[in-house]
């Protein structure tokens, strides 16, 4: 028994005496700790995009002398919700490790939020990423611009740029903070050379957008994208069209230079509306998405993808009629064929159903077929307690392939306690592997155009045939 004690006691001293400071390219930071779990919080990546760094690329931080206190998140990006402390210096990163030891070599998570590119932040509990570094990964978080100060073009930002582009800062911010991450990670027991991007909804997006930029060539190894993509054509809007967008938005402010657009509060510029998507600017994106997919000339990586059963962001639904007429003037001939698939007897069903497989199942099913690496499907139909009738809703997953259950105010079940286990340890084995099969998990099938099985995570873990593969078969000739 004394022996036991005194190994215990040298178990929690080790864990102890590891050293909170981190030397990084920039200096020196200081993090807390969580038992064994060391986490440092606020880092900066970039410099302060303010004043006249505002629309313009990240650039680098101004190294400090001594010791920088990393134990309080950044402020989150100016954003219309105001969610939380709100500011223009926003681009800090967050790590949770248990080994701030070189050598350690683990595998890196780096998680984008989701937010539709207009909010959201790397603070949320959700992404908390205690858990998933007790399970064995380095996990990161961070911020980006998001909004009209992430993504505004305009003829005159692009004319001052070097790169002759505007309107992809916050992705452009995203590549810093991997760039970040492939200096200093080893510093915190990484493997800058095993680094998984991941992202939900917005963030999966981004995901989709690192794959195809040249400019996040070698950044990353594999990729998880969950319920987000742009494989449908015009998803994107070329440089033109997003400047005489950023020019309207602009004159409707009154903002006709460059030190009127600067000189705009954050307040000003979040006041009415701009479309806030990655743009082909001909620098980080050369072409279309879902072309430079067809192309091939992505970054060909190791691919974890999926969806929700409840994912759709449909709100106005049609009347029976109303969606037969729908169905008459798409398909024509084959309106009968479309009304099996999507029975008008459960008009508002059907509708939810048809915007889940074409604007979610569809671009990932696109995705896992043409990635051209290693590629694995999920469908998710957890619906998680305590709001029934949302089922299983756009983010759903996210605190259960992370491991964050426990933030979430809700009256989880001991299968919902199993389930985000299962989840989290295929999440963390496939950034270690590629592969998120191990022994004692149910297996997961690798996906292709010709074996198109997935794994069901709900009620039962289980390979299934992708579910909608009918409606796809269906929807093949047809422009989505």
């Amino acid at each position: 028994m004394r022996v036991k004690i005194l190994l215990l006691l040298g178990t929690l001293v080790a864990c102890q005496s590891q050293p909170l400071t981190v030397s990084t390219d920039a200096g020196l930071v200081s993090g807390t700790s969580a038992g064994a779990v060391r986490i440092f919080r606020g880092i900066p990546f970039a410099a302060p995009p303010v004043g006249p760094l505002r629309w313009r690329e990240p650039q680098s931080v101004t190294p400090w002398t001594g010791v920088r206190r990393c134990i309080a998140f950044g402020p989150n990006p100016v954003q219309e919700n105001g969610w939380g402390v709100c500011s223009e210096d926003c681009l800090y990163l967050n790590v949770w490790t248990t080994k701030v030891d070189p050598p350690a070599k683990k595998p890196v998570i780096v998680w984008i939020y989701g937010g539709g590119f207009t909010g959201g932040s790397g603070s949320g509990s959700w992404c908390d990423g205690e858990a998933m570094a007790r399970k064995g990964v380095v996990f990161v978080t961070f911020n980006y611009r998001v909004g009209v100060l992430g993504f505004l073009a305009h003829p005159a930002l692009s004319s001052e740029s070097p790169n002759h582009s505007s309107g992809n800062y916050g992705i452009l911010d995203q590549i810093a903070a991997l760039q970040w991450v492939k200096r200093n990670i080893t510093a915190f027991g990484g493997d800058p050379e095993n680094v998984t991007i991941a992202g939900e909804s917005a963030g999966s997006c981004s995901v989709n957008t690192l794959i195809a930029s040249p400019l996040a060539r070698g950044l990353f190894r594999r990729a998880i994208a969950e319920s987000g993509a742009f494989f449908k054509p015009g998803r994107n809007r070329s440089l033109r069209e997003a400047e005489e967008d950023g020019v309207r938005t602009m004159r409707g402010k009154n903002a006709l230079t460059l030190e009127a657009m600067r000189a705009l509060s954050p307040e000003a510029l979040l006041k009415g509306d701009y479309r806030r998507l990655p743009v082909v600017d001909g620098y980080l994106l050369p072409d279309h998405i879902d072309e430079l997919f067809k192309k091939g000339t992505i970054n060909k990586v190791d691919l974890m993808t999926g969806y929700n059963e409840g994912d759709n962001f449909i709100e106005d639904t049609m009347s029976a009629p109303q969606f037969i007429s729908f169905a008459q003037r798409n398909y024509g001939p084959r309106a009968a064929d479309f009304l099996t698939l999507y029975p008008v007897e459960r008009v508002q069903q059907s509708q939810q159903a048809l915007g889940r497989d074409l604007h979610f199942g569809w671009e990932h099913y696109t995705w896992a077929k043409e990635e051209g690496a290693r590629a694995y499907m999920y469908y998710f139909d957890r619906v998680p307690p305590g709001e029934p009738k949302l089922g299983a809703f756009h983010s759903a997953e996210v605190c259960y392939a992370l491991h964050t259950l426990a933030y979430q105010n809700r009256p989880w079940t001991p299968w919902d306690t199993t389930l985000s286990n299962l989840m989290s340890d295929y999440w963390v084995n496939f950034a270690s592997t590629g592969d998120p099969n191990k022994k004692g998990l149910p297996p997961w099938p690798a996906f292709s155009a010709s074996k198109t099985q997935v794994i069901r995570l709900g009620d039962t873990v289980e390979s299934i045939d992708l579910p909608a593969m009918r409606a796809f078969g269906f929807f093949q000739p047809y422009p989505r």
